[in-house]
This record gives C-alpha cells, structure tokens and sequence, in this order.
C-alpha cells in the first residue's frame, strides 16, 4: 500500500497533472497553437482508455508486478523523450507512449492489485479502506506536482524541468513496482484462462454489469465537464479569477472528504445506493450553479454540492466490480468500462466548451445535471437488480 500511494502520487504528477504547466512553454517554443498541443494530452487519455481492456486481461491472469514495472520504464522514458520534441508530430508520438504506459501504472492496474490481494468477502472492508488510502494520498498529485513543476520550469526551463521528473518518476516508481508489488499467497491465481473468460462473458451479457458502465461513464464525463469549465464559468457568472480559482480549488479537498464519508456510510448502508445519491447531489449542484452562482454563497454552496460527489465514483466501481463479480476477473472488467468512462473523460469536456461557446454555459450545466440523473438512476437500478442476480460464486461455477 506504501509504495502504490508513492508511485501513484507521483505518477498522476509528473504524467498527466505536469503537462499544464508546460502547456504556454511549450506553444513558445514549438510555435503551435494551445489547442495543437492540448490535443497531445487527448491523445494520451485516449490511448489509456484503448489499452485498458488489455492491460485487465494481463493483470488477472499474471498479476501487476511486471506490467507496472515495464510500464514505468516506458513512462520515464516517455517524460525524457518529451524534454526532446522539437515538432507537434514528436510531441503526439510521445503522448501515445505515454498514454500506453499510464494505462499500465495509474489508477486501474494499482486498484486491481488491490483488489486481488484484499480477496474473499472476510476482507472486504479491509479492500474499502485500502482503496481510499490510496485515493486520499494520490490525491494530493496536483497539489503537490503543479507547485513544484513551476519551481523547476522557473529555474531551469521546461525542458531541464522534464528531465529532472524523469529521473524521478523512474528511480523511485521502478524499483517499487519490481520489488514489493506481488501477489497474494493464497491468491486464486489457479483460476484457468478459460474459466476466467466464461466469468467475463457471463458478466457483459447481463444487465448490472451494462448499467454500471452506464453510471460510470455518465459520471466520469459530469466531473471531467466541471474541472474543465468550473473556473471559466464562474467567471462568466462575475466573479474574479482569484475567487473563481480559489472556489475550484475547493473541488480537491471536498474528493477526500466525499470519499472519507462514502466509506463510512457504505459500514452501514450498500454502497450503490450511497453513490447515487452523492450524484443526484452533484446533479442538483449543477442545476442551480445558473441560479444561485452569481452571488459568492450560492456559488459556493453550489460547488460544496458538486464537489461532495467529486471523487466518489472512484473507489465505488471497484468496491462494486468487486462485490458483484469477485476478484478472479476484476481486472478485464473494470478494463472494459474504463474504456468507455476514459474515453468519456477525454472527449466529453471537448464537447462542452463547443456547446458553451454555440449556445451558453447554462446549457452545459443542463447536461452535467442530465449526466448525474442517469448515474444516479442506473446505480438504483443496479441495487435492485443486483439482488434477483446469481451471487458470484454462482457465476464462477
């Protein structure tokens, strides 16, 4: 758990969060257009989301050591190769190594591991709270990573920047994956190919496994909308950049705490029916942001509303995946609706600055509630149907 939280802090840093700093630096000295290089960072998320089915067919079947350790040499390469690029198509060809390694080193690989080492119902909430550590500890990625990689851009440019992250991410992520990552003992590693397939089939053919994609897809795309447009549009509504920034940066912290409080309450209540309503919340917070958003407390209880939900969707699916099907396939499962949700996430927030800029923020704001209703709706409908379902050891069999 130790050395996950370290290399997915400081993966998340120096592979996705950095690349806003370097964004003006870079338009400099490539003489591009911010949405020519923007598009390398699309390009990478994309990628992510296309080898996600992949990577979870390897996980199950072989465990994460290898492929996060492989992953991460490609990943510190990747970042020294960026410190070289002297054209656009360099600078893509570099983000699609990049995306290729983050979908072997960042959330899903590290939750799979997690998983399949918390096996079997007698350590499930041992699995629940192992899962929000980590989400607690990586979550402080852009807090610390967009400080420290405009310190070194300060003082020795964005190029000497890239190189001294590269070094770092590898010396430190590479020997953690290789050394200590590793299974289980009484893993179910016996699982055969074949078994583990029939599991995945029957899986995707029913309706639970459709509507948790349905709400994590619908989900994913609200949150990235609104860490895309939030400060944008709060400017819009009149506020200053300072107060709209300083409101945004509110999103972070209140993550942790909806996952510190949606952990509690799941000791109680299940955990579908919890998740739904942190979104029909950030549905409702959305709604009124048109409003309510104009005044300083109407903005803020808006954004308090939205950002209770900003981090729950992650350490739900795996806890549900989990529950639902068991931990011998987990891995090609959560796989496959990630590569729906991340290519969501990349697409999506596209989209919305189109349908801002043709029609009004307002109108944005609508399709995050409409994305949060649909969430909420198919995670009650999963509870409900979850239980007329086969339990997973009847599906195993």
């Amino acid at each position: 758990m130790a050395a996950l939280a370290v290399t997915q802090t400081i993966g998340y840093g120096v592979l996705y969060y950095a690349f806003s700093v370097f964004l003006i630096p870079m338009q400099r000295d490539l003489k591009a257009e911010g949405t020519q290089v923007a598009a390398a960072l699309t390009l990478a998320v994309l990628a992510t989301a296309l080898c996600a089915p992949l990577v979870g067919r390897w996980l199950d079947a072989r465990g994460g050591r290898t492929l996060m350790t492989v992953g991460s040499v490609l990943g510190a390469l990747a970042v020294f190769a960026w410190s070289r690029v002297e054209t656009l198509p360099q600078l893509y060809g570099v983000f699609l190594a990049i995306g290729i390694a983050s979908a072997m080193v960042l959330y899903e690989p590290a939750f799979a591991v997690i998983v399949s080492w918390f096996d079997g119902p007698a350590h499930g909430q041992r699995r629940a709270n192992a899962l929000l550590a980590l989400t607690i500890v990586a979550g402080f990625a852009s807090s610390i990573f967009l400080p420290l990689t405009g310190l070194l851009v300060e003082h020795c440019g964005w190029r000497h920047a890239l190189v001294v992250l590269a070094v770092g991410y590898g010396l430190l992520a590479i020997p953690l994956h290789a050394l200590v990552l590793r299974r289980r003992p009484d893993h179910a590693a016996t699982v055969k190919a074949a078994a583990r397939t029939d599991l995945v089939k029957a899986a995707v053919r029913a309706r639970p496994f459709w509507l948790l994609a349905a709400a994590f897809t619908a989900h994913g795309g609200a949150v990235a909308t609104i860490a895309i447009l939030l400060v944008t549009y709060l400017i819009h509504l009149g506020h200053t950049p300072v107060f709209a920034a300083a409101i945004a940066g509110l999103l972070g912290v209140l993550s942790v705490t909806g996952r510190l409080v949606t952990t509690g309450l799941r000791r109680r209540w299940a955990a579908a029916p919890v998740a739904a309503t942190t979104f029909a919340l950030q549905g409702i917070g959305a709604l009124l942001l048109p409003f309510t958003g104009t005044t300083v407390p109407g903005a803020i209880s808006c954004v308090l509303l939205f950002g209770i939900g900003f981090g729950v969707g992650t350490i739900t699916l795996p806890h549900l995946l989990a529950e639902q099907y068991g931990t011998a396939a987990y891995a090609s499962l959560s796989g496959r609706i990630a590569l729906f949700s991340v290519v969501d996430q990349a697409l999506v927030p596209l989209g919305a600055v189109a349908l801002a800029q043709l029609i009004g923020y307002a109108w944005v704001m609508g399709a995050v509630t409409t994305a949060c209703g649909i969430a909420a709706f198919a995670l009650v409908a999963y509870h409900r149907l979850s239980f007329r379902q086969p339990s997973k050891q009847e599906v195993s069999s």
